[in-house]
């Protein structure tokens, strides 16, 4: 199961964790043995997210000078584990393979599963997943989340029919195209749009992101084709039509909803929303948005959108459920809506969102 194999079973020793003994042993009588190699595994780690990427672009991005870093990346490449051209240095297959290898034990070393534990108690929710890296600043953390994803619904799913229903959004979309098969003969998926979404880009509607998560898992979808966002008559008259009662029934069945948090002004903004609306949010210190809800930075709800599809009290009646969101820019808006997700909720976050919520914080 991955990096879950370290994690999920708390009760049975892994590779990983008698690996770390290991060397902590060795530590005692190499002191600088860890330093080195951390150090190393964080050039490898840098390189492959930002790849090809100049040597001075990477000692600003890693805080290191560049006559050490060129002391590191110069016996890097005589390991074979990098390639330098004009373009910058890349990783070579060999020092994928290395740093892939490395990815789940040095997460260990590096105290992920700390920053997982802290985060879980600080928000009182069932657990913490936090990935390395920052996604406001290197896209490929925000492919794994979608691995993170994967895993913990190969895990969650239970056997049998199972109702998925899916947020849309940017985050979301990319999450999307890493999953993989999650059908077997006991368990059969069917994926819905968590609510309408008609009115912004097509590729990051709830509709385009439940099916390509149906299609990439082998799984089934139906889609729900009406706007987000409606008035009262409208509303009404929409609830009423057999074809979209049918979706909006099986979205209340769900045993499973997938979902990202929203900063709150770009959220408004990407729905269009008039001019007075995004005053109101702005004077109400809105930071977050989830369902059509606003939440301010205590997490109090000062705004909701009307609309059709999940509403937040409908989370307490489900069983599984996955909220998605990183980088240092959205520690704000995942503070405050994590104040009111249900204490099942699993959060997949990265490193530079978990530390900035908990800075400061004392457990």
């Amino acid at each position: 199961m991955g990096r879950f194999e370290s994690t999920l079973d708390v009760y049975s020793p892994t590779k990983e964790i008698a690996m770390l003994d290991e060397l902590k042993m060795i530590e005692s009588v190499a002191p600088d043995i860890i330093e080195v190699l951390q150090e190393r595994y964080k050039i490898l780690r840098n390189i492959y997210w930002m790849q090809p990427i100049g040597r001075r672009s990477l000692s600003e991005s890693m805080g290191m000078t560049e006559r050490v870093l060129r002391t590191e990346t110069d016996l890097l490449k005589n390991l074979q584990l990098i390639d330098t051209s004009k373009s910058g240095m890349t990783l070579t297959e060999k020092g994928e393979e290395v740093y892939q290898s490395l990815e789940n034990f040095m997460d260990q070393l590096l105290g992920m599963h700390q920053t997982e534990k802290k985060l879980a108690e600080y928000f009182g929710n069932q657990r913490c997943i936090v990935v390395s890296g920052n996604s406001d600043a290197q896209p490929k953390v925000t492919d794994a989340f979608g691995d993170a994803l994967n895993e913990s619904l190969n895990l969650l799913l239970p056997e049998g029919e199972n109702i998925i229903a899916v947020m849309g959004g940017t985050t979301m979309a990319v999450v999307a195209e890493q999953l993989t098969n999650l059908e077997n003969k006991k368990r059969h998926n069917l994926f819905v749009p968590a609510r309408g979404g008609i009115g912004e880009a097509v590729t990051v509607q709830a509709n385009s992101v439940s099916a390509r998560m149906a299609a990439n898992t082998n799984g089934d979808h139906r889609a729900l084709y009406v706007p987000e966002q409606l008035s009262l008559a409208t509303y009404n008259s929409l609830l009423n039509e057999p074809s979209i009662q049918e979706v909006l029934n099986l979205i209340s069945q769900a045993n499973c909803v997938i979902h990202s948090i929203g900063r709150a002004l770009h959220m408004a903004a990407r729905r269009k929303m008039t001019e007075k609306e995004l005053i109101m949010l702005k004077q109400a210190n809105a930071v977050a948005e989830s369902f059509g809800y606003f939440f301010n930075e205590n997490g109090e709800v000062v705004y909701k959108v009307p609309r059709i599809g999940i509403e937040l009290k409908d989370l307490t009646q489900v069983p599984i459920i996955l909220a998605i969101a990183g980088g240092k820019t959205k520690a704000k808006a995942i503070r405050a809506y994590m104040k009111n997700a249900p204490k099942q909720t699993w959060l997949i976050t990265d490193e530079a969102a978990a530390n900035e919520i908990l800075k400061g914080v004392t457990l």
